[in-house]
Protein backbone atom coordinates (compact mmCIF):
# COMPACT_ATOMS: atom_id res chain seq x y z
CA UNK A 1 0.00 0.00 0.00
CA UNK A 2 1.56 3.71 -0.60
CA UNK A 3 1.26 5.73 2.51
CA UNK A 4 -0.73 9.48 2.18
CA UNK A 5 2.85 11.15 2.34
CA UNK A 6 4.34 8.70 -0.70
CA UNK A 7 1.12 9.81 -2.60
CA UNK A 8 0.92 13.34 -2.73
CA UNK A 9 4.73 13.22 -3.57
CA UNK A 10 4.00 11.56 -7.09
CA UNK A 11 0.40 14.12 -7.34
CA UNK A 12 3.50 16.83 -6.92
CA UNK A 13 5.61 14.89 -9.56
CA UNK A 14 2.52 14.59 -12.65
CA UNK A 15 1.64 16.66 -15.25
CA UNK A 16 -0.59 15.34 -17.73
CA UNK A 17 -1.45 17.40 -20.94
CA UNK A 18 -2.54 17.41 -24.59
CA UNK A 19 -1.33 19.04 -27.39
CA UNK A 20 -3.75 20.99 -29.59
CA UNK A 21 -3.15 22.46 -33.09
CA UNK A 22 -4.28 22.56 -36.82
CA UNK A 23 -3.05 20.33 -39.18
CA UNK A 24 0.85 21.37 -40.07
CA UNK A 25 1.50 23.81 -37.21
CA UNK A 26 4.30 21.23 -35.85
CA UNK A 27 2.08 19.78 -32.98
CA UNK A 28 3.58 15.90 -33.72
CA UNK A 29 7.75 18.05 -34.11
CA UNK A 30 7.10 19.63 -30.71
CA UNK A 31 5.81 15.64 -29.06
CA UNK A 32 9.05 14.46 -30.68
CA UNK A 33 11.22 16.71 -29.10
CA UNK A 34 9.75 16.99 -25.59
CA UNK A 35 10.29 12.57 -25.87
CA UNK A 36 13.77 13.22 -26.96
CA UNK A 37 14.28 15.26 -23.95
CA UNK A 38 13.02 12.60 -21.89
CA UNK A 39 15.32 10.32 -23.34
CA UNK A 40 12.81 7.92 -25.01
CA UNK A 41 13.60 8.44 -28.67
CA UNK A 42 17.10 8.36 -29.87
CA UNK A 43 16.08 10.63 -32.90
CA UNK A 44 13.45 12.53 -33.67
CA UNK A 45 11.49 12.10 -37.51
CA UNK A 46 10.63 14.80 -39.93
CA UNK A 47 6.50 14.32 -40.45
CA UNK A 48 6.82 15.06 -43.92
CA UNK A 49 9.09 12.42 -44.95
CA UNK A 50 7.44 9.65 -45.35
CA UNK A 51 9.24 7.71 -47.92
CA UNK A 52 11.51 7.08 -44.90
CA UNK A 53 11.13 4.40 -42.46
CA UNK A 54 11.55 6.78 -39.53
CA UNK A 55 7.99 8.00 -38.54
CA UNK A 56 7.13 10.57 -36.19
CA UNK A 57 6.65 7.95 -32.58
CA UNK A 58 3.01 9.26 -31.81
CA UNK A 59 1.86 8.44 -35.61
CA UNK A 60 1.51 4.36 -34.81
CA UNK A 61 -1.29 3.96 -37.12
CA UNK A 62 -0.66 2.30 -40.43
CA UNK A 63 -2.59 5.06 -42.07
CA UNK A 64 -1.08 7.84 -40.29
CA UNK A 65 2.35 7.18 -41.66
CA UNK A 66 1.31 6.83 -45.13
CA UNK A 67 -0.92 10.33 -44.90
CA UNK A 68 1.79 12.27 -42.13
CA UNK A 69 -1.33 13.31 -39.61
CA UNK A 70 -2.03 11.61 -36.49
CA UNK A 71 -5.49 9.92 -36.58
CA UNK A 72 -6.22 8.55 -32.68
CA UNK A 73 -5.51 10.11 -29.72
CA UNK A 74 -2.01 8.09 -28.25
CA UNK A 75 -0.45 8.09 -25.25
CA UNK A 76 2.90 8.59 -24.00
CA UNK A 77 4.61 8.99 -20.32
CA UNK A 78 8.04 9.66 -19.26
CA UNK A 79 10.31 10.84 -16.56
CA UNK A 80 12.07 14.19 -17.12
CA UNK A 81 13.85 16.28 -14.20
CA UNK A 82 12.35 14.64 -11.55
CA UNK A 83 8.69 14.95 -13.07
CA UNK A 84 6.60 12.56 -14.08
CA UNK A 85 5.17 13.68 -17.49
CA UNK A 86 2.00 12.18 -19.77
CA UNK A 87 1.31 13.55 -22.91
CA UNK A 88 -1.76 12.75 -24.85
CA UNK A 89 -1.30 13.14 -28.51
CA UNK A 90 -4.27 14.28 -30.11
CA UNK A 91 -5.21 14.22 -33.64
CA UNK A 92 -5.03 17.58 -34.82
CA UNK A 93 -6.56 17.01 -38.57
CA UNK A 94 -9.96 18.53 -38.95
CA UNK A 95 -11.29 15.33 -39.29
CA UNK A 96 -10.99 13.71 -36.11
CA UNK A 97 -12.19 15.87 -33.67
CA UNK A 98 -14.37 14.21 -31.46
CA UNK A 99 -12.04 11.73 -30.43
CA UNK A 100 -9.66 15.05 -29.36
CA UNK A 101 -12.31 16.37 -28.06
CA UNK A 102 -13.22 13.34 -25.03
CA UNK A 103 -9.02 13.43 -24.58
CA UNK A 104 -9.22 17.26 -23.38
CA UNK A 105 -11.46 15.84 -20.71
CA UNK A 106 -8.98 13.72 -19.54
CA UNK A 107 -5.90 16.52 -18.90
CA UNK A 108 -5.05 18.98 -16.42
CA UNK A 109 -3.49 21.38 -18.89
CA UNK A 110 -3.15 21.84 -23.09
CA UNK A 111 0.08 23.22 -24.88
CA UNK A 112 -1.51 25.33 -28.06
CA UNK A 113 1.04 25.25 -31.16
CA UNK A 114 0.19 28.55 -33.60
CA UNK A 115 2.15 28.37 -36.64
CA UNK A 116 4.29 31.74 -36.63
CA UNK A 117 2.83 32.63 -40.21
CA UNK A 118 -0.70 31.48 -40.45
CA UNK A 119 -1.62 32.35 -36.61
CA UNK A 120 -5.30 31.19 -35.03
CA UNK A 121 -7.00 28.55 -37.36
CA UNK A 122 -9.96 26.97 -37.52
CA UNK A 123 -9.44 23.66 -35.85
CA UNK A 124 -7.47 25.49 -33.28
CA UNK A 125 -10.77 27.76 -32.57
CA UNK A 126 -12.56 24.61 -31.90
CA UNK A 127 -10.77 22.45 -29.92
CA UNK A 128 -9.68 26.16 -27.92
CA UNK A 129 -13.67 26.13 -26.92
CA UNK A 130 -13.33 23.15 -25.47
CA UNK A 131 -10.76 23.69 -23.55
CA UNK A 132 -12.44 27.22 -22.53
CA UNK A 133 -15.67 26.00 -21.21
CA UNK A 134 -13.87 23.43 -19.07
CA UNK A 135 -11.24 26.20 -17.37
CA UNK A 136 -8.28 23.87 -18.58
CA UNK A 137 -5.08 26.06 -18.06
CA UNK A 138 -3.73 26.76 -21.51
CA UNK A 139 -0.23 27.25 -22.55
CA UNK A 140 1.24 28.74 -26.35
CA UNK A 141 4.18 27.91 -27.97
CA UNK A 142 3.77 29.73 -31.39
CA UNK A 143 6.41 27.68 -33.89
CA UNK A 144 7.88 28.16 -36.89
CA UNK A 145 9.92 31.57 -35.64
CA UNK A 146 12.81 30.47 -38.00
CA UNK A 147 10.90 30.88 -41.07
CA UNK A 148 9.02 34.52 -42.42
CA UNK A 149 5.97 34.99 -40.35
CA UNK A 150 3.66 37.69 -39.39
CA UNK A 151 4.89 40.39 -36.52
CA UNK A 152 4.58 38.98 -32.68
CA UNK A 153 2.31 41.42 -31.39
CA UNK A 154 -0.04 41.23 -34.25
CA UNK A 155 -0.21 37.62 -32.99
CA UNK A 156 -0.71 37.85 -29.78
CA UNK A 157 -3.52 40.55 -30.71
CA UNK A 158 -5.18 37.95 -32.72
CA UNK A 159 -4.88 35.26 -29.95
CA UNK A 160 -6.99 37.90 -27.27
CA UNK A 161 -9.10 38.93 -30.54
CA UNK A 162 -10.45 35.15 -31.82
CA UNK A 163 -9.99 33.18 -28.63
CA UNK A 164 -11.03 35.87 -25.70
CA UNK A 165 -8.33 35.09 -23.78
CA UNK A 166 -5.54 37.53 -22.26
CA UNK A 167 -2.17 36.67 -23.10
CA UNK A 168 1.66 36.93 -21.63
CA UNK A 169 4.90 36.47 -23.75
CA UNK A 170 7.09 34.57 -21.30
CA UNK A 171 9.51 35.44 -23.86
CA UNK A 172 10.29 37.89 -27.08
CA UNK A 173 11.78 37.04 -30.27
CA UNK A 174 14.75 38.73 -32.06
CA UNK A 175 13.75 38.62 -35.45
CA UNK A 176 11.82 36.78 -37.08
CA UNK A 177 12.30 34.30 -40.43
CA UNK A 178 15.90 34.81 -41.54
CA UNK A 179 16.94 37.69 -39.59
CA UNK A 180 15.73 35.59 -36.17
CA UNK A 181 18.83 35.84 -33.66
CA UNK A 182 16.63 33.83 -30.63
CA UNK A 183 14.87 34.89 -27.92
CA UNK A 184 14.89 37.26 -24.40
CA UNK A 185 13.68 35.23 -21.14
CA UNK A 186 11.33 38.36 -19.74
CA UNK A 187 11.58 36.47 -16.48
CA UNK A 188 15.22 35.44 -15.95
CA UNK A 189 16.58 38.32 -18.18
CA UNK A 190 18.41 36.22 -20.41
CA UNK A 191 18.70 35.75 -23.94
CA UNK A 192 19.05 32.07 -26.07
CA UNK A 193 20.51 32.53 -29.10
CA UNK A 194 19.61 30.60 -32.09
CA UNK A 195 22.12 28.38 -33.61
CA UNK A 196 21.47 26.51 -36.71
CA UNK A 197 25.07 25.05 -36.63
CA UNK A 198 25.38 24.17 -32.92
CA UNK A 199 23.28 22.38 -30.54
CA UNK A 200 20.70 25.53 -29.99
CA UNK A 201 21.97 25.70 -25.80
CA UNK A 202 23.35 29.17 -25.78
CA UNK A 203 21.63 30.88 -23.12
CA UNK A 204 23.45 34.46 -22.19
CA UNK A 205 22.50 36.01 -18.63
CA UNK A 206 22.89 39.63 -19.35
CA UNK A 207 22.54 42.64 -17.04
CA UNK A 208 19.79 44.59 -19.29
CA UNK A 209 18.98 45.44 -23.10
CA UNK A 210 21.86 47.96 -22.86
CA UNK A 211 24.21 45.31 -22.25
CA UNK A 212 27.07 45.58 -25.64
CA UNK A 213 27.19 41.87 -25.87
CA UNK A 214 23.49 41.57 -26.71
CA UNK A 215 24.00 44.57 -29.49
CA UNK A 216 27.51 42.37 -30.79
CA UNK A 217 26.19 39.28 -31.26
CA UNK A 218 22.24 40.13 -32.31
CA UNK A 219 22.90 43.90 -34.20
CA UNK A 220 21.36 46.79 -33.32
CA UNK A 221 18.70 47.49 -35.10
CA UNK A 222 17.43 44.01 -33.95
CA UNK A 223 18.32 44.75 -30.31
CA UNK A 224 16.70 48.54 -30.73
CA UNK A 225 13.28 46.85 -31.71
CA UNK A 226 13.46 44.58 -29.30
CA UNK A 227 13.94 47.27 -26.34
CA UNK A 228 10.88 49.00 -28.04
CA UNK A 229 8.48 45.91 -28.25
CA UNK A 230 9.98 44.65 -24.48
CA UNK A 231 9.24 48.26 -23.20
CA UNK A 232 5.45 48.13 -25.17
CA UNK A 233 4.72 44.81 -23.11
CA UNK A 234 5.93 46.08 -19.22
CA UNK A 235 3.97 49.46 -19.91
CA UNK A 236 0.86 48.57 -21.78
CA UNK A 237 0.39 44.56 -21.50
CA UNK A 238 -0.89 42.31 -19.33
CA UNK A 239 0.95 41.48 -16.09
CA UNK A 240 1.53 38.03 -15.11
CA UNK A 241 -1.96 36.29 -12.73
CA UNK A 242 -1.42 32.66 -11.49
CA UNK A 243 -4.83 32.50 -10.50
CA UNK A 244 -6.00 33.65 -13.86
CA UNK A 245 -3.44 30.60 -15.44
CA UNK A 246 -4.95 27.94 -13.40
CA UNK A 247 -8.36 28.86 -14.22
CA UNK A 248 -7.72 29.46 -18.03
CA UNK A 249 -8.02 32.99 -18.11
CA UNK A 250 -4.45 33.85 -19.28
CA UNK A 251 -2.25 31.98 -21.42
CA UNK A 252 1.60 32.39 -21.32
CA UNK A 253 2.86 32.80 -24.76
CA UNK A 254 5.90 31.29 -25.94
CA UNK A 255 7.98 31.37 -29.13
CA UNK A 256 10.34 28.89 -30.81
CA UNK A 257 10.66 26.19 -33.49
CA UNK A 258 10.23 22.68 -33.17
CA UNK A 259 11.83 21.49 -35.69
CA UNK A 260 15.66 22.81 -35.15
CA UNK A 261 14.26 22.28 -30.86
CA UNK A 262 15.16 26.04 -30.45
CA UNK A 263 13.07 26.99 -27.39
CA UNK A 264 11.81 23.61 -26.55
CA UNK A 265 13.92 23.14 -23.61
CA UNK A 266 12.79 26.51 -21.62
CA UNK A 267 9.49 26.02 -22.51
CA UNK A 268 9.22 22.47 -21.04
CA UNK A 269 10.84 23.34 -17.64
CA UNK A 270 8.88 26.65 -17.33
CA UNK A 271 5.94 24.73 -18.45
CA UNK A 272 7.02 21.83 -15.37
CA UNK A 273 6.98 25.11 -12.93
CA UNK A 274 3.60 26.76 -14.07
CA UNK A 275 1.51 24.08 -15.20
CA UNK A 276 -1.05 22.43 -12.10
CA UNK A 277 -0.30 18.57 -10.95
CA UNK A 278 -3.54 16.20 -10.60
CA UNK A 279 -6.41 18.35 -9.85
CA UNK A 280 -10.36 17.40 -8.15
CA UNK A 281 -12.39 16.19 -9.85
CA UNK A 282 -16.65 16.26 -9.90
CA UNK A 283 -18.16 13.60 -8.58
CA UNK A 284 -21.90 12.14 -8.38
CA UNK A 285 -20.98 12.20 -4.27
CA UNK A 286 -18.97 15.32 -4.48
CA UNK A 287 -15.66 16.73 -5.12
CA UNK A 288 -12.47 13.61 -5.15
CA UNK A 289 -9.57 14.54 -4.54
CA UNK A 290 -6.49 13.09 -5.79
CA UNK A 291 -4.85 12.14 -2.48
CA UNK A 292 -8.08 10.50 -0.94
CA UNK A 293 -7.23 7.07 -0.37
CA UNK A 294 -9.48 5.26 -2.68
CA UNK A 295 -8.51 4.65 -5.95
CA UNK A 296 -10.85 6.07 -8.69
CA UNK A 297 -10.75 6.57 -12.37
CA UNK A 298 -12.76 6.76 -15.75
CA UNK A 299 -12.16 5.84 -19.19
CA UNK A 300 -12.16 8.26 -21.58
CA UNK A 301 -10.82 6.04 -24.50
CA UNK A 302 -11.07 2.41 -25.92
CA UNK A 303 -9.04 1.57 -29.07
CA UNK A 304 -9.34 -1.72 -30.58
CA UNK A 305 -6.66 -3.84 -32.04
CA UNK A 306 -3.64 -1.53 -31.38
CA UNK A 307 -1.28 -4.45 -32.41
CA UNK A 308 -2.54 -6.09 -35.31
CA UNK A 309 -0.57 -9.16 -33.97
CA UNK A 310 -2.58 -9.70 -30.80
CA UNK A 311 -5.93 -8.65 -31.73
CA UNK A 312 -6.41 -6.93 -28.86
CA UNK A 313 -8.76 -4.03 -27.14
CA UNK A 314 -7.22 -1.27 -24.93
CA UNK A 315 -9.36 0.82 -22.45
CA UNK A 316 -7.88 4.26 -21.43
CA UNK A 317 -7.98 4.80 -18.27
CA UNK A 318 -7.88 8.52 -16.17
CA UNK A 319 -6.66 7.54 -12.87
CA UNK A 320 -8.34 10.45 -10.54
CA UNK A 321 -7.40 9.44 -6.90
CA UNK A 322 -5.18 6.85 -5.04
CA UNK A 323 -2.62 4.22 -5.89
CA UNK A 324 -3.58 2.00 -8.96
CA UNK A 325 -2.02 -1.90 -8.07
CA UNK A 326 -2.04 -4.41 -10.34
CA UNK A 327 -4.34 -6.76 -9.45
CA UNK A 328 -6.05 -4.63 -7.78
CA UNK A 329 -10.41 -4.95 -6.92
CA UNK A 330 -12.45 -2.59 -8.47
CA UNK A 331 -15.93 -1.76 -8.66
CA UNK A 332 -17.53 -0.38 -12.29
CA UNK A 333 -20.00 2.05 -11.30
CA UNK A 334 -22.44 1.40 -14.52
CA UNK A 335 -23.35 -2.64 -13.23
CA UNK A 336 -21.64 -2.57 -9.70
CA UNK A 337 -19.69 -5.43 -10.17
CA UNK A 338 -16.44 -6.12 -8.59
CA UNK A 339 -13.33 -6.42 -11.47
CA UNK A 340 -9.62 -7.63 -11.28
CA UNK A 341 -7.19 -5.27 -12.45
CA UNK A 342 -4.85 -7.35 -13.20
CA UNK A 343 -3.06 -6.33 -16.81
CA UNK A 344 -2.67 -2.20 -16.70
CA UNK A 345 0.03 -0.82 -19.04
CA UNK A 346 1.91 2.83 -19.36
CA UNK A 347 2.12 3.82 -22.84
CA UNK A 348 4.66 4.99 -25.35
CA UNK A 349 2.81 5.48 -28.71
CA UNK A 350 2.80 2.27 -30.20
CA UNK A 351 5.07 0.28 -27.15
CA UNK A 352 3.84 -0.04 -23.97
CA UNK A 353 4.90 -1.96 -20.71
CA UNK A 354 3.48 -3.59 -17.86
CA UNK A 355 2.87 -1.75 -14.71
CA UNK A 356 2.77 -2.22 -11.23
CA UNK A 357 1.59 0.93 -10.12
CA UNK A 358 0.24 3.82 -11.19
CA UNK A 359 -0.79 7.31 -9.64
CA UNK A 360 -3.72 10.05 -10.18
CA UNK A 361 -2.67 12.61 -13.44
CA UNK A 362 -1.50 8.84 -14.80
CA UNK A 363 -2.46 7.05 -18.10
CA UNK A 364 -3.31 3.17 -17.70
CA UNK A 365 -4.05 0.83 -20.49
CA UNK A 366 -6.68 -1.61 -19.58
CA UNK A 367 -7.14 -5.18 -21.44
CA UNK A 368 -10.65 -4.74 -22.23
CA UNK A 369 -12.99 -8.04 -23.33
CA UNK A 370 -15.44 -5.83 -23.89
CA UNK A 371 -16.62 -4.92 -20.25
CA UNK A 372 -15.57 -0.86 -20.64
CA UNK A 373 -17.60 1.39 -22.23
CA UNK A 374 -16.91 5.06 -22.85
CA UNK A 375 -17.10 7.65 -19.60
CA UNK A 376 -16.95 4.28 -17.14
CA UNK A 377 -16.19 4.77 -13.73
CA UNK A 378 -14.07 2.86 -11.42
CA UNK A 379 -13.26 2.95 -7.46
CA UNK A 380 -11.76 0.91 -5.52
CA UNK A 381 -14.43 0.65 -2.96
CA UNK A 382 -18.50 -0.58 -3.13
CA UNK A 383 -19.03 2.73 -2.56
CA UNK A 384 -19.18 3.86 -5.95
CA UNK A 385 -20.18 6.98 -7.41
CA UNK A 386 -19.74 8.55 -11.06
CA UNK A 387 -17.75 11.19 -12.37
CA UNK A 388 -20.40 11.54 -15.56
CA UNK A 389 -21.06 10.54 -18.71
CA UNK A 390 -18.33 12.49 -21.18
CA UNK A 391 -20.18 14.01 -23.57
CA UNK A 392 -21.14 12.84 -27.41
CA UNK A 393 -20.59 15.41 -30.64
CA UNK A 394 -23.12 15.45 -33.23
CA UNK A 395 -21.98 13.86 -36.63
CA UNK A 396 -22.25 15.84 -39.77
CA UNK A 397 -21.63 13.47 -42.39
CA UNK A 398 -23.74 10.10 -42.99
CA UNK A 399 -23.59 6.89 -44.96
CA UNK A 400 -25.52 3.87 -45.34
CA UNK A 401 -22.80 0.94 -45.32
CA UNK A 402 -22.85 -2.68 -45.62
CA UNK A 403 -20.72 -5.47 -46.81
CA UNK A 404 -19.85 -6.00 -50.08
CA UNK A 405 -19.62 -9.51 -49.57
CA UNK A 406 -23.07 -11.27 -47.66
CA UNK A 407 -20.26 -14.01 -46.25
CA UNK A 408 -18.75 -11.44 -44.18
CA UNK A 409 -21.99 -9.73 -42.39
CA UNK A 410 -20.69 -11.63 -39.22
CA UNK A 411 -17.28 -9.75 -39.17
CA UNK A 412 -18.92 -6.69 -40.95
CA UNK A 413 -21.35 -6.62 -37.02
CA UNK A 414 -18.53 -7.35 -35.25
CA UNK A 415 -16.29 -4.30 -36.90
CA UNK A 416 -19.01 -1.61 -36.86
CA UNK A 417 -19.86 -2.50 -33.20
CA UNK A 418 -16.19 -2.49 -31.58
CA UNK A 419 -14.86 0.61 -34.07
CA UNK A 420 -18.62 2.46 -32.19
CA UNK A 421 -17.39 1.28 -28.87
CA UNK A 422 -14.21 3.20 -29.41
CA UNK A 423 -15.94 6.42 -30.29
CA UNK A 424 -14.78 6.59 -33.57
CA UNK A 425 -18.03 6.18 -35.13
CA UNK A 426 -21.76 6.93 -34.72
CA UNK A 427 -24.21 4.20 -35.59
CA UNK A 428 -27.90 3.91 -36.35
CA UNK A 429 -30.55 2.17 -37.70
CA UNK A 430 -33.22 3.14 -40.46
CA UNK A 431 -36.44 2.68 -39.46
CA UNK A 432 -38.02 0.52 -41.80
CA UNK A 433 -35.02 -1.41 -43.66
CA UNK A 434 -32.93 -2.39 -40.79
CA UNK A 435 -30.01 -0.64 -43.02
CA UNK A 436 -26.74 0.25 -40.81
CA UNK A 437 -25.89 4.09 -41.08
CA UNK A 438 -22.71 5.31 -39.62
CA UNK A 439 -22.78 9.00 -38.92
CA UNK A 440 -18.84 11.28 -38.12
CA UNK A 441 -17.92 14.52 -37.28
CA UNK A 442 -14.91 14.52 -40.21
CA UNK A 443 -15.15 12.72 -43.97
CA UNK A 444 -11.88 11.55 -43.52
CA UNK A 445 -13.19 9.07 -40.83
CA UNK A 446 -14.81 7.28 -43.60
CA UNK A 447 -11.79 6.36 -44.71
CA UNK A 448 -10.42 5.36 -41.33
CA UNK A 449 -13.56 3.18 -41.29
CA UNK A 450 -12.22 1.90 -44.29
CA UNK A 451 -9.79 1.10 -43.61
CA UNK A 452 -9.94 -0.77 -40.44
CA UNK A 453 -12.91 -2.72 -41.86
CA UNK A 454 -10.77 -4.32 -44.41
CA UNK A 455 -7.14 -4.20 -42.26
CA UNK A 456 -8.88 -5.43 -38.92
CA UNK A 457 -11.87 -7.29 -40.10
CA UNK A 458 -11.13 -8.41 -43.45
CA UNK A 459 -14.13 -6.63 -45.06
CA UNK A 460 -14.86 -5.02 -47.72
CA UNK A 461 -17.17 -1.99 -47.38
CA UNK A 462 -19.85 -0.89 -49.82
CA UNK A 463 -20.53 3.03 -49.32
CA UNK A 464 -23.80 5.29 -50.15
CA UNK A 465 -22.76 8.73 -48.91
CA UNK A 466 -26.08 10.77 -47.57
CA UNK A 467 -27.03 14.49 -47.93
CA UNK A 468 -27.94 15.08 -44.68
CA UNK A 469 -25.85 17.19 -42.39
CA UNK A 470 -26.84 17.22 -38.71
CA UNK A 471 -28.44 14.73 -36.11
CA UNK A 472 -30.79 15.62 -33.52
CA UNK A 473 -32.44 13.36 -31.06
CA UNK A 474 -36.34 13.85 -30.48
CA UNK A 475 -38.28 13.64 -27.85
CA UNK A 476 -42.09 12.32 -28.72
CA UNK A 477 -44.08 9.28 -28.70
CA UNK A 478 -44.83 8.92 -32.48
CA UNK A 479 -41.23 9.83 -34.21
CA UNK A 480 -42.32 8.36 -37.95
CA UNK A 481 -45.36 10.81 -37.69
CA UNK A 482 -43.09 13.87 -37.44
CA UNK A 483 -41.09 12.88 -40.80
CA UNK A 484 -42.72 15.13 -43.29
CA UNK A 485 -40.10 16.00 -46.06
CA UNK A 486 -37.43 14.58 -47.99
CA UNK A 487 -34.96 16.56 -46.38
CA UNK A 488 -35.44 15.06 -42.66
CA UNK A 489 -35.49 10.99 -42.43
CA UNK A 490 -35.77 8.85 -38.96
CA UNK A 491 -33.04 6.42 -37.75
CA UNK A 492 -32.77 5.11 -34.47
CA UNK A 493 -29.02 4.78 -32.35
CA UNK A 494 -27.99 1.64 -30.54
CA UNK A 495 -30.14 2.00 -27.42
CA UNK A 496 -33.01 2.47 -29.94
CA UNK A 497 -33.87 5.96 -29.31
CA UNK A 498 -35.12 8.58 -32.67
CA UNK A 499 -33.05 10.51 -34.33
CA UNK A 500 -33.76 12.39 -37.08
CA UNK A 501 -31.08 13.24 -39.68
CA UNK A 502 -31.63 16.94 -41.40
CA UNK A 503 -30.17 18.04 -44.72
CA UNK A 504 -29.28 21.54 -44.20
CA UNK A 505 -29.66 23.78 -41.79
CA UNK A 506 -33.00 24.92 -43.68
CA UNK A 507 -34.36 21.81 -43.40
CA UNK A 508 -33.56 22.21 -38.80
CA UNK A 509 -35.02 25.67 -38.92
CA UNK A 510 -38.09 24.18 -41.04
CA UNK A 511 -39.47 21.76 -38.47
CA UNK A 512 -37.99 23.21 -35.82
CA UNK A 513 -40.66 26.73 -36.73
CA UNK A 514 -43.13 23.70 -37.52
CA UNK A 515 -42.88 21.47 -34.15
CA UNK A 516 -41.96 24.04 -31.74
CA UNK A 517 -43.29 21.74 -28.63
CA UNK A 518 -41.16 19.17 -29.89
CA UNK A 519 -37.77 19.47 -28.45
CA UNK A 520 -34.50 18.42 -30.03
CA UNK A 521 -30.94 17.52 -28.51
CA UNK A 522 -27.52 17.96 -30.01
CA UNK A 523 -26.63 14.79 -27.95
CA UNK A 524 -27.55 11.57 -26.41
Amino acid sequence: MTNHKELQEEIKKRRTFAIISHPDAGKTTLTEKLLFLGGQIRSTGTVKSRKSAKYATSDWMEIEKQRGISVTSSVMNFNYKGHTINILDTPGHEDFSEDTYRTLLAVDSVVMIIDAAKGVESQTKKLFKVVSEHGIPIFTFINKMDRQGREPLELLEEIEDVLGIESYPMNWPIGIGQSFQGVYDRHQKAVEFYDTEGDNKQAMQISDLEDPVLKEKAGEDLVNQLQEDVLLLDEAGATYNEEALQSGKQTPVFFGSAISSFGVPTFLNHFLDLAPSPAPRESSEGEVKPDEETFSGFIFKIQANMNPAHRDRVAFLRIVSGTFEKGMEAWLERTGKSLKLSQGQLFFASSRGNVEKAYPGDIVGLYDSGTYQIGDTLVGSKNVYSFGALPTFPPEHFAKVRAQKAMKQKHFYKGVQQLSEEGAIQVYRTAHWDEIVIGVVGRLQFEIFEYRMKGEYNVDIQFDTMPHQHARWIETDNPEDKVDSIRNMLVYDQLKRPVLLFQNDFALRWFKDKNPDIPLRESR
